[in-house]
């Protein structure tokens, strides 16, 4: 409560009456470097998405529906949680004409227009982050890693060729300049990779192109190493602090900008002498399409992840009983299995590990405090993914601790059945996202359940775990094409009770029917939850036909206690 109150004695300075802090940095990356995460300073929220709206007299705290209950835990006392789409912040304000402070280098304007144009607030920038100001007498760690380069093995496409690919699309257009300034983006763009999150490998910069094809650089120059550099001489490198002074001097440009990154900051610079016409920036949908070298290096990495997660499991339910293990011991113990394998890196976000009640937290993270002992009629959740040279797995699987409960059963059943209509999904060149999503939700619907998240989100190439555009959410009209990679992940979720989640990640696949879902994670799924009686002829056919298709590729890896396992994981139901 302190540093909120230390925060609201600033308004006054400002003539505020509030001030918004969102989740991210002036990346726009999805995972904040811990000293750097303004939210979780004055909310003690860890989630990664999020933004607290501090009022004189109320703090509210907006989150989506897969934070809901974490929020609550974790920052219920000092905050009013509300759920996004249930609430916007103009059902909290109505209409009430406030002065709300906002960092411009941290809020993008199409954010600002969804969660705040319906007000009748006046939205005041502060180019002074406020946060930082109590922040004064923190020492922040500078991190320096070096920026690198992917080798030719596992790159689709010479960097060349990517910008040419722009600078066409940008001709076509009649755009003269674009400014990238989403780092996934610039790190595809180049086939370089840094070392800026704990769970993604992006080089933190920005880039601007264009059309006579000269390109600029701006980043921390001390990341940059000789070497490095003589590898792209027609790129021209920038501190990262003269960025602003370098935009300023662009005028009577027709420029392209990204809505979801690029800051108000920035984009006032740019609109002040320039026009700008286009919002979209055309390297996110270039991205979403793997190269086949990135579709064979990614189904290696789901073999080495499939390997490390399977031992994992039947590890987990010889010792659970006899060495009191809990969902932090158990979630280091995945770890030690993943680090085993040389082609290893890091994970690709922080592990879910969460038994019975903890479960239901759709992003749960294990605590000292929350820890708790995996029990014996439990059902354990454990969401996890790693970065590989060269590709990024996300998993989740729920395995039963002698679990017998007949209701859980048929969810978790259902729940396989909503897994296995995405997975069985016939493509159509018009098909996307929205439309798998009602038909993922379809047998839950029957009993009238839901879950509170999308049905699967795209994913990088040794980039991002959560990548645009395309993915299975109700809102999602991105069109389907070959080389896509997403997650297919229904689940159900009952708040102080269980939670239920298959996840597997699949790619977008040509045959010669069409397209269709290929699914790429390789690890048994729980068959002592299955009520095999609520399965249909075909959704039984899936299963074993996938289970003979683990069995086959992970059988070679596994010694001779877990091949026997393996066999009963995956023999037919």
């Amino acid at each position: 409560m302190e540093k909120i109150n230390r925060l609201k004695k600033l308004f006054n300075n400002y003539k505020l009456d509030g001030y918004i802090v969102p989740k991210n940095d002036e990346f726009f990356g999805e995972y904040v470097p811990e000293n750097n995460d303004k939210l979780k300073f004055i909310s003690n929220f860890s989630g990664s998405f999020g933004f607290a709206l501090i009022l004189k007299n109320k703090n509210y705290l907006f989150v989506d529906g897969r934070y809901s209950l974490q929020a609550k835990i974790e920052s219920g006392k000092l905050f009013n949680i509300v759920t996004i789409p249930n609430k916007f912040p103009s059902d909290i304000l109505k209409k009430k004409k406030l002065k709300i402070g906002f960092d411009p280098k941290l809020y993008t304007q199409k954010t600002l227009k969804i969660f705040f144009q319906k007000t009748k607030c006046e939205m005041i920038s502060i180019n002074h982050n406020l946060i930082d100001k109590l922040q004064n007498n923190e020492k922040k760690i500078k991190n320096i890693k070096k920026f690198y380069l992917l080798p030719k093995n596992a790159v689709g496409k010479n960097y060349k060729v990517k910008i040419n690919i722009l600078v066409n699309l940008m001709i076509k257009k009649k755009i003269d300049f674009q400014f990238i300034s989403a780092s996934e983006n610039i790190a595809w763009l180049l086939n370089i990779r840094g070392q800026d999150s704990k769970f993604t490998p992006i080089p933190n910069a920005y880039l601007t192109l264009d059309s006579s094809y000269n390109i600029n650089l701006f980043c921390d120059l001390k990341k940059i190493e000789h070497k490095f550099k003589n590898k792209f001489k027609y790129i021209k490198f920038i501190d990262i602090k003269f960025t602003n002074l370098f935009l300023s001097k662009i005028n009577n440009k027709r420029i392209s900008i990204d809505s979801s990154s690029c800051s108000i900051y920035f984009e006032n610079i740019l609109k002040k002498n320039n026009k700008i016409v286009e919002f979209l920036d055309p390297t996110y949908f270039l991205k979403s399409i793997k190269s086949k070298i990135e579709i064979k290096n990614t189904i290696k990495s789901h073999i080495d992840d499939g390997v490390a997660l399977t031992k994992f499991i039947f590890w987990l339910k010889k010792n659970y009983r006899k060495k009191g293990i809990n969902e932090i011991s158990a979630q280091e113990k995945l770890f030690k299995f993943r680090k085993k394998n040389k082609n290893f890196k890091f994970l690709s976000f922080p592990t879910i590990s969460g038994t019975g009640p903890n479960g239901a937290i759709i992003h749960y993270r294990a605590s000292k405090k929350s820890n708790r002992k995996l029990k014996i009629g439990d059902i354990y959740l454990i969401d996890s993914g790693g970065q590989y040279n060269f590709g990024t797995t996300d998993v989740t699987r729920t395995i039963s601790l002698n679990n017998k409960n007949k209701r859980i059963k048929e969810i978790f059943t259902r729940v396989l059945r909503s897994h296995i209509a995405v997975a069985n999904y016939k493509i159509k060149n018009n098909t996307y996202g929205s439309q798998i999503d009602n038909v993922a939700r379809k047998p839950l619907k029957e009993i009238n359940l839901d879950y509170a998240h999308g049905t699967g989100h795209g994913v990088g190439y040794f980039l991002n775990v959560h990548e645009g555009p395309h993915g299975i959410s109700k809102n999602n009209k991105i069109r389907f094409k070959e080389g896509m990679i997403l997650s297919n992940e229904p689940g159900y979720y009952e708040k102080g009770k269980f939670g239920i989640r298959i996840e597997n990640l699949v790619r977008v696949k040509k045959n010669k029917k069409g397209l269709l879902f290929d699914s790429l994670t390789l690890a048994p799924i729980e068959k002592t939850l299955i009520n095999k009686n609520f399965l249909k002829k075909k959704e039984i056919n899936w299963l074993n036909n996938y289970h003979k298709n683990v069995f086959n590729n992970l059988k070679k890896f596994m010694n001779k206690s877990e091949l026997f396992d393996l066999k009963e994981a995956c023999s037919k139901i």
